[in-house]
């Protein structure tokens, strides 16, 4: 299995990183990936971390916490460079970099009836917990 260069985005990163998603179908339209891209990047206690091969931005994964929880969003594999295990090596950067920081706990969010990254998470040792989660927006809108 060949070994990603992971390291933290740069300025020079964003419009490759915001095309990836956008090509994994990760974007909504009520998220501004550009926005969420300079908040993770605002303050220590989150990142994004790049996965290159040869130059290339072949995984992205955004990572941070909230000083007892880690959460990870835009896991992204370029779609022509998946089955490689590119997904599992930015999960293991995403743990390491949490791990660094102290912090012991990792959860994500999964639409139900997304299939396919169920599957991969679990078999990462991933588990469904057993909370419930609520949500508000707190800009008024209703969805």
């Amino acid at each position: 299995m060949k070994t990603l260069e992971v390291d933290a985005i740069n300025d020079s990163d964003v419009e490759n990183v915001v095309a990836l998603w956008q090509r994994c179908g990760l974007t909504r339209p009520w998220n501004d990936p550009h926005a969420d891209i300079a908040l993770a990047r605002r303050r220590d206690n989150s990142t994004i971390l790049i996965g290159r091969d040869g130059g290339a931005i072949v995984a992205t994964i955004m990572v941070g916490h909230d000083g007892h929880r880690g959460w990870v969003y835009y896991v992204a594999v370029d779609p022509n460079c998946q089955k490689r295990g590119y997904g599992r090596m930015v999960m293991a950067a995403a743990e390491d970099w949490l791990r660094a920081a102290g912090i012991l706990k990792l959860q994500l969010l999964v639409r139900r009836g997304n299939a396919q990254a169920n599957a991969f998470y679990g078999s990462l040792g991933f588990e469904e917990s057993t909370s419930v989660m609520f949500q508000k927006w707190l800009d008024g809108r209703q969805q």
